[in-house]
């Protein structure tokens, strides 16, 4: 081109521009620039705004189901969070239940051992005074012989009379007693 332009120059041809091109290269460039203009515009384009369409839809459905999922999990959320609240108050529900079962079945044995304890004793205080006076009959017959023993060993004779022995006997223990408690 450049040789094109100089040959035209030092020929003289000024009528010619270099710069630009001849008509039938404008018009062919033109009706050529036509034709791929119109066959963008209706099959490239069309094409082109279906696909960003359907990638536009597919981006909403996701944001959409973005939404419900996170819908979804907050709603989660709070359903375990009021679970979690009602197992609290149900735990100290029940751990309040047990102290007062605790508390009674500790009174309720308290109260067990105390009659139990009452019962024994009261058995106990029986079975002495049972036994202090089955001594004091057994103490008693036998001081009564040793008395009559001793009496007759003093006086010279025996006493072989059992109901006069056993008066004498009785009168002595229970002057005996009567001393006694004068005493204290």
């Amino acid at each position: 081109m450049l040789n094109a332009l100089v040959t035209n120059l030092a020929a003289g041809d000024e009528a010619k521009n270099p710069i630009l091109p001849q008509w039938y290269d404008i018009i062919w460039s033109a009706l050529w620039f036509l034709i791929i203009l119109i066959v963008v515009w209706k099959v490239a384009l069309p094409r082109l705004n279906k696909m960003l369409d359907e990638r536009s839809a597919a981006i909403e459905g996701n944001i959409a189901k973005a939404d419900e999922a996170q819908k979804q999990a907050e709603a989660a959320l709070e359903e375990y969070t009021r679970q979690l609240a009602e197992a609290r108050t149900e735990a100290g529900e029940i751990r309040e239940a047990a102290r007062e079962d605790g508390k009674k079945i500790v009174a309720e044995a308290k109260d067990t051992a105390s009659s139990e304890a009452a019962r024994i004793t009261a058995s106990a205080h029986t079975q002495i005074e049972a036994e202090r006076q089955a001594a004091f009959v057994s103490l008693r017959s036998e001081v009564g012989t040793l008395a009559i023993d001793l009496a007759g060993g003093v006086v010279g004779e025996t006493l072989s009379d059992d109901k006069r022995a056993s008066a004498v006997v009785d009168r002595f223990l229970a002057d005996l007693e009567a001393s006694e408690t004068a005493a204290k």
